[in-house]
């Protein structure tokens, strides 16, 4: 494998949550495998995320997973644990980058040639895949917080702040998933 090849694409799922987990992921693709129909992970169905993971799974040179709780992100705030998930991704892979891209405007402090591309989800794959490795895992985590949590609906919003979960937020109080430093959140706990 050439060096020149070893590009790893990085990007996250659930900065925008009111709750649970900032998720990152980070994907070296193997050229010779290539896997068609890679892109946004919010412009695939739920059914061809999940396919479409299996396949970075069993076809990239590397791939991890980075994340950043709901505490760690009350302490340091999003943008600053995104970036360190992101960190988390990027260091955990066995197959070592020459190269990273990151989704976004941001990158993270890292000991390899780092770049930012707006929009990168769209136009190079291995960030399209670390999108959709991202999603499908922090969906699964939302889901089996439902289990827990089954009155707040998080398998049905992600912890977005939706009306549904609004109103369980103002009926039930928060959950300790909840990011007390958003807006909604807070607002909660102070009234």
């Amino acid at each position: 494998m050439k060096n020149e090849l070893l590009v790893a694409g990085v990007d996250e799922a659930g900065r925008g949550p009111l709750a649970g987990p900032v998720v990152t992921a980070a994907v070296i693709l193997d050229p010779d495998r290539p896997i068609p129909g890679i892109g946004d992970s919010k412009t695939l169905s739920a059914r061809r995320r999940e396919e479409l993971a299996v396949l970075i799974r069993e076809r990239s040179l590397a791939w991890a997973m980075g994340r950043a709780e709901a505490a760690e992100i009350d302490d340091i705030n999003i943008l600053q644990a995104t970036l360190l998930a992101m960190r988390r991704a990027v260091l955990s892979l066995r197959v070592k980058p020459v190269r990273v891209l990151v989704d976004g405007n941001r990158v993270p402090t890292l000991p390899f040639e780092t770049q930012a591309i707006v929009q990168g989800d769209k136009t190079v794959p291995a960030i399209g895949a670390a999108s959709i490795l991202a999603k499908v895992s922090r969906d699964a985590e939302m889901i089996a917080l439902d289990e827990r949590y089954p009155e707040y609906g998080f398998a049905r919003h992600k912890g977005y702040p939706t009306r549904i979960h609004m109103m369980a937020l103002h009926e039930h109080g928060i959950c300790p998933a909840h990011r007390l430093t958003f807006g909604p959140v807070r607002a909660v706990l102070e009234r």
